[in-house]
């Protein structure tokens, strides 16, 4: 919710009136569609947070799995709202390893139409990173951290393994 928060701290907003116990008072609420698109299926543990978030946001889903032997992620599932072009679009993926499912779940997001993008995960490598930057600049990257450096297997270090399968006790 904290990283959500952070990345959308710059949306336009607008005023609107809540009524308290105590009396009325003014509050602002995102001025703009926000679609969040989580990449499955680790994604989908950052769904709720966001959420409680913006509640009236639309969901997305992106399913991809990266190859062991290769890293290279290919795509099983899509399924993404319409009109996604005046929408602000918010990627999650809980893990920026490489970075190679990050730049082809942009590659789709923009071939659907999207124009403003901004992707959250929880940890980033380096190399991730630098790959986003060179394929797509005007995409935002929101983590906490950045870890020191992907080992030959193409896992962050010293990250936190496969996030999916912790997740979901699939080791």
């Amino acid at each position: 919710m904290v990283l959500g928060a952070e990345a959308l701290a710059d949306l336009p907003q607008r005023e609107v009136e809540v009524v308290t116990p105590l009396g009325p008072a003014v509050g602002h609420r995102i001025g703009g569609d926000v679609v969040i698109v989580p990449v499955m299926r680790a994604g989908l543990a950052m769904l709720p947070g966001l959420l409680q978030l913006v509640p009236l946001a639309r969901v997305g889903f992106i399913g991809l799995k990266r190859d062991e032997e290769t890293a290279v992620a290919s795509r099983y599932f899509e399924r993404l709202p319409e009109h996604l072009a005046d929408s602000f679009v918010l990627l999650v993926d809980p893990m920026l390893a490489t970075g190679g499912s990050a730049v082809a779940a942009l590659d789709l997001l923009k071939r659907a139409g999207a124009r403003r993008l901004a992707l959250v995960c929880i940890v980033a490598a380096p190399e991730g990173v630098a790959l986003l930057e060179r394929t797509h600049p005007d995409v935002a990257v929101f983590s906490p951290v950045v870890d020191r450096e992907l080992n030959d297997r193409k896992f962050i270090v010293p990250g936190l393994g496969d996030f999916g399968d912790r997740l979901y006790g699939t080791t």
